[in-house]
C-alpha cells in the first residue's frame, strides 16, 4: 500500500503481506488530506456558524447539536468501520471517506433549513469513523516500521489542519463568494482528493488471515485505550467548544481575539502531535506517554481556572491543552499500530477512535450544563478531572511497557 513512486523499495507489510515502502513525502501528505477532510463539515459549521444561523434561522441549540450528532454517528459506525476497513483493504475505504466527504459538504451547501442540516452533519461521521482505521492500515502496509510513528503524526496532524482551513481560507472566501459557495468548494476539493487517491495507491493486498501474535495487543489494552480516548475527548471537547467563548464572555476579549486562542490551540496541537508522534516511536516511549501527556493536560484545565484571575495565563493555557491532551491522540494511534495483531489494525484503531468521538458527543454538554449552574470555574475544574482520570487509566501501559510487533 503506498503512493506510486519510482525506485522504491520492499517493505514487510505486517497487516496485510508485504508492501513497497514509499521514497518520499507524498503518502504522508496524502494521509494528512485525508484526516483534514474527515471532519470538515463539523470545523466548516463552526466557522460559518454565524452565517448559517442568520440565513437558515436555526438556534443555537441547533447548531450546536450538529456536533453530538457528528461524533455520536461516528462513535456508533466505527467498530462496524474498522471491520469494514480489515475487509476490504484500505485503499477502498480510503477513497469511499473521500467522496462522503464531499457528499457531505454538497449536502450542507444545500441545505433548506435545520433538519437536513443534522443528516448532513450525520452523514459526515461516516467518514470519521473511517479515517483512522483506513490510514492506520495504510501505514502499517506501506511504511517501514523506524518511520511510521513520524507518519503518524503527522496524518494526525490533519486534523487540526482541516480547522485552520476552516478558520481562515474558507471563511475568508465566504465572505466573497457567501457560504454556500464556500462550503460547495470544500466538496469540489474533497472529490478531487478522491481522484488522487484511486490514482496515487494500487489495489488492496488479500485480507490478512488472523491470528495468535506473542507480541499483539490483549483485548484489555485496547478497551484501556478506548476509555483513555473517551475521558481525552470529553475534555478536548469542551475546551474546544468552549475557549472562544470563554475569553469573550469572561475575559472581556473581543470576538477576534477569542477566536485567535482557538488558533493558538490548533497550532499547538499540530506540533505536538507530530512531536510527541515522533517520540513515541522510541521504544517504551509510546506506552509511558499518554499518562504523562494526560497529567499535563490537567496541569493546563487548571490554568484556564486560574485564568478567570490572572487572564494572561488563559494563552499559556492554549498552548498547553493542544501540546498535551490534543497530541495524546496521536500517541494512542502510535500505540495502536505498535500494538496491533496481525489483520486487526482497522478493528483496534475503530475501537479507540469510538471512545474518542464518544468523548466529544458527550463532554460539552455536560461542560456546559455545569458552566451553566455554577460558571467556567467549576466547568475547568470538570476538565481536569476528566484529564487526570484518563491518566489514571493509561498508567498500567506505562507500567508494563511491553514491547510490540516494531520494538
Amino acid at each position: 500500500m503506498l503512493v506510486k513512486r519510482g525506485k522504491e523499495r520492499e517493505a514487510a507489510g505486517p497487516d496485510g503481506g508485504t508492501a513497497r515502502a514509499p521514497g518520499g513525502r507524498a503518502l504522508t501528505v496524502l494521509l494528512t488530506t485525508a484526516m483534514a477532510f474527515s471532519m470538515l463539515q463539523l470545523f466548516v459549521i463552526g466557522a460559518l456558524g454565524p452565517r448559517l444561523v442568520g440565513e437558515l434561522r436555526i438556534s443555537r441549540t441547533v447548531l450546536g447539536l450538529t456536533t453530538t450528532a457528528g461524533f455520536g454517528a461516528a462513535a456508533v459506525l466505527s467498530p462496524m468501520a474498522g471491520r469494514l476497513v480489515d475487509r476490504v483493504g484500505p485503499r477502498h475505504c480510503l477513497i469511499a471517506l473521500l467522496l462522503l466527504t464531499a457528499a457531505s459538504l454538497a449536502l450542507i451547501g444545500a441545505v433548506p433549513g435545520a433538519s437536513v442540516l443534522l443528516l448532513a452533519v450525520a452523514l459526515g461521521g461516516v467518514p470519521q469513523a473511517l479515517a483512522n482505521p483506513a490510514t492506520n492500515k495504510v501505514i502499517l502496509a506501506a511504511v517501514p516500521a523506524e518511520r511510521r510513528a513520524a507518519v503518524t503524526g503527522w496524518k494526525q496532524s490533519g486534523v487540526q489542519c482541516g480547522a485552520f482551513v476552516a478558520g481562515l481560507p474558507l471563511s475568508l472566501l465566504a465572505a466573497g463568494v457567501g457560504w454556500r459557495g464556500a462550503v460547495w468548494s470544500a466538496a469540489a476539493a474533497a472529490a478531487v482528493a478522491a481522484l488522487w487517491a484511486a490514482r496515487a495507491l494500487p489495489a488492496d493486498p488479500p485480507p490478512a488471515t488472523t491470528g495468535p501474535s506473542a507480541a499483539a495487543s490483549s483485548p484489555r489494552d485496547t478497551w484501556r485505550l478506548a476509555a483513555f480516548s473517551l475521558l481525552l475527548g470529553c475534555g478536548i471537547a469542551s475546551v474546544n467548544t468552549y475557549l472562544a467563548l470563554f475569553g469573550s464572555q469572561r475575559l472581556g476579549m473581543t470576538p477576534t481575539t477569542a477566536a485567535a486562542l482557538v488558533a493558538v490551540l490548533g497550532l499547538a496541537g499540530i506540533g505536538g502531535r507530530v512531536g510527541w508522534a515522533r517520540a513515541a516511536g522510541r521504544p517504551g516511549w509510546a506506552e509511558a506517554l499518554p499518562t504523562l501527556l494526560a497529567a499535563g493536560a490537567v496541569g493546563a484545565a487548571l490554568l484556564l481556572a486560574a485564568a478567570l484571575r490572572a487572564h494572561p495565563l488563559v494563552w499559556v493555557a492554549a498552548v498547553a491543552v493542544g501540546s498535551f491532551a490534543v497530541s495524546a491522540n496521536a500517541v494512542s494511534m502510535v500505540l495502536v499500530l505498535r500494538k496491533a495483531a496481525p489483520g486487526r489494525a482497522g478493528k483496534d484503531s475503530a475501537l479507540v477512535s469510538a471512545g474518542f468521538f464518544a468523548g466529544f458527543a458527550v463532554g460539552p454538554p455536560l461542560f456546559g450544563a455545569l458552566v451553566s449552574a455554577n460558571g467556567y470555574g467549576p466547568g475547568w475544574f470538570l476538565v481536569a478531572a476528566e484529564f487526570a482520570a484518563a491518566s489514571a487509566i493509561a498508567v498500567p501501559l506505562m507500567l508494563r511497557r511491553t514491547g510490540g510487533p516494531d520494538a
